[in-house]
């Protein structure tokens, strides 16, 4: 049987771990209660009422859900049992398609990285293969993943080391400088991965044994994460939404690591219509155009294919420029962009939802009205996309644009949403065939097997053996759970 998430364990590493875990008060989640908050203990929910979201606190660990209230002070979960989300009205769009957009901003750290991060943690700590009292772990990421990863090795009590492009907002260099023991730089911007890489491999070669990496682009986990959280509660916010005659036709995202795609796997195991979407940047396009270059759209990725993408199951690819996703993000964001879109007929608790989109969540939106418009979808068909952060990440980028273009005006508002939205048309749009699909899978090779030294069995694995594969990894979380249920028991600390 084909190993997929190594669940090894190592008892004498997992005594470490335990202690650590008692010292530090820390008690894990399962995927199920991140799933359905329901499943939380009464006791740790009266715990979450006297903490902030972004305190340093190991309850919050339980805050790593889509369900969280929309506050940032002793908030527990939806009473509606929804997650938070705003519909993009079609005076906003420009399509007759219903896009429901889910934000990441009441999350830990103000994005749903945290999630992945804890992800790809947890099976290595309740199975004894990462010892937080000697290991240094190590967070490659494009900004979001790394501070997520930050925060936790912040909470287990254990050196932690981001690595991130110099290039990336300001704000998640200071938020990093707080909480992070080593920030790295490399060179470049969103779309330099490689980069990142390549510092793994020099930190193994000069911390051997004692470095350990976490790659959001390359740990299956990632994947499994988004197939049961994120896409269970995409779910969620589809049935809570749909009428007599609605379809749920559509998921959009933009490939960072790849992880959330796994909730249009999710998705389209349970809506057999539905179409999952992946985007890039047009001005770095690798699934289009095996191309290279930069980009702005930060929280996504470029030139080269991630991992745990699970390419066969994708439907379209969808190039952004990125000068559309900051035009939308700078209308959503700008005082004169809001009382513009109130001018269109907006209610006012949409517009006040608009600050959840960071860039990358600008990007998703527009994805999503790719798509309507190249089906020429109507009123019944429904797509939901992903905000990953919030305006509250790119600040500096809103004064960056202030000082290049000058002050936001009302012209300006009305020529960013016609360009960005409304006669944003269906170019870098590639309906995929199994030939464009296995092109664009076997672009893992050069990074993957050539550069990783992953094993090229898996990869095609991944291709040849879908359901011993894709299908095999989607039944884990139980298996995982159970063992984050018996770490808990040894960790003594839940009554």
């Amino acid at each position: 049987m084909r190993t997929l998430i190594d669940l090894t364990i190592n008892e004498a590493v997992l005594e470490n771990t335990v202690q650590r875990a008692k010292e530090q008060n820390i008690i894990v989640p399962t995927i199920a209660q991140m799933k359905n908050p329901d499943l939380i203990p009464q006791e740790i929910k009266d715990k979450l009422k006297t903490v902030n979201t972004e305190d340093l606190d190991p309850i919050n660990l339980f805050r790593i859900s889509w369900y969280n209230e929309p506050k940032r002070d002793g908030g527990l979960f939806n009473a509606n049992k929804l997650p938070n989300y705003v519909e993009i009205p079609s005076e906003i769009s420009g399509v007759k398609a219903r896009i429901f957009a889910m934000s990441g901003k009441y999350f830990p750290i103000g994005a749903h990285k945290v999630g992945p991060a804890y992800a790809c943690l947890v099976p290595r700590l309740v199975t004894g293969q990462f010892d937080p009292t000697y290991h240094e772990a190590v967070w490659p990421s494009t900004g979001n993943y790394c501070r997520g990863g930050a925060l936790l090795s912040k909470l287990l009590g254990c050196k932690s080391i981001a690595i991130l492009p110099e290039n990336m907002s300001a704000e998640r260099f200071n938020w990093l400088k707080k909480v992070a023991d080593e920030i790295i730089p490399t060179y470049g911007s969103e779309s330099n991965v490689k980069e990142i890489y390549d510092e793994t491999w020099r930190l193994k070669r000069e911390r051997p044994g004692k470095a350990i990496i976490f790659n959001q682009f390359g740990e299956l986990i990632n994947h499994l994460w988004h197939y049961e959280v994120t896409g269970s509660a995409m779910e969620s916010i589809y049935e809570a939404e749909k009428t007599e005659n609605s379809k749920f036709s559509g998921v959009c995202l933009t490939s960072g690591s790849a992880g959330t795609l796994a909730s249009g796997d999710y998705v389209k195991d349970h809506y057999q219509e539905a179409k999952l979407a992946v985007g890039e940047a047009t001005d770095c396009s690798t699934l289009l155009n095996n191309g290279f270059g930069e980009h702005w759209i930060e929280g996504i990725g470029d030139k080269h294919i991630p991992w745990i993408h699970n390419v066969k199951n994708s439907d379209m690819f969808i190039g952004i420029d990125d000068a559309d996703a900051l035009r939308l993000f700078r209308l959503f964001n700008e005082p004169v962009g809001q009382e513009y879109i109130k001018s269109l007929g907006v209610k006012q608790d949409v517009i006040d939802k608009l600050n959840w989109a960071g860039v990358s969540g600008a990007a998703n939106i527009i994805m999503a009205i790719k798509m309507a418009k190249y089906y020429e979808m109507t009123e019944d068909d429904c797509i939901v996309t992903v905000l990953t952060d919030s305006a509250e990440m790119y600040q500096s980028r809103l004064a960056e644009m202030d000082e290049e273009f000058g002050k936001y005006t009302a012209v300006n508002a009305a020529v960013d949403h016609s360009v960005a939205a409304l006669e944003n048309d269906v170019d870098y749009v590639e309906e995929l065939t199994y030939a464009s699909k296995k092109r664009a899978h076997n672009l893992k090779y050069y990074t993957w097997i050539e550069q990783q030294q992953y094993d090229v069995d898996d990869l095609n694995a991944q291709w040849y053996d879908y359901d011993n594969y894709w299908g095999k990894l989607h039944t884990m979380a139980p298996e995982i759970d159970k063992l984050v249920d018996q770490f808990n028991k040894k960790v003594g600390l839940i009554k």
